[in-house]
């Protein structure tokens, strides 16, 4: 088991933003995280504010399920954009 200030030194070291107040920002950023992406923090927190749940939601699980992506970004905004428009 680690010890409290292991973990608390562990999460100084990200570069993640720091004034996070909102949960959509919140959102935003564990997407960017689970991507892999933390240089487009900003562009998932705009997404998360903008886009319903449900279809960023789908899009990061289809993500989280292929099984070698070249590019996770990439595959989660085709696939957000095929979910946005059914047709």
């Amino acid at each position: 088991m680690k010890s409290i200030s292991a973990i608390l030194d562990k999460t100084k070291e990200t570069k993640r933003p720091k004034n996070i107040s909102q949960e959509f920002q919140s959102y935003g950023v564990y997407v960017a995280d689970t991507l892999g992406d933390s240089k487009h923090y900003s562009l998932y927190i705009k997404l998360a504010k903008t886009m319903p749940r449900k279809i960023l939601d789908e899009a990061l699980s289809y993500v989280k399920d292929y099984p070698n992506p070249k590019s996770k970004p990439k595959l989660f905004m085709w696939k957000i954009k095929q979910l946005k428009n059914p047709t």
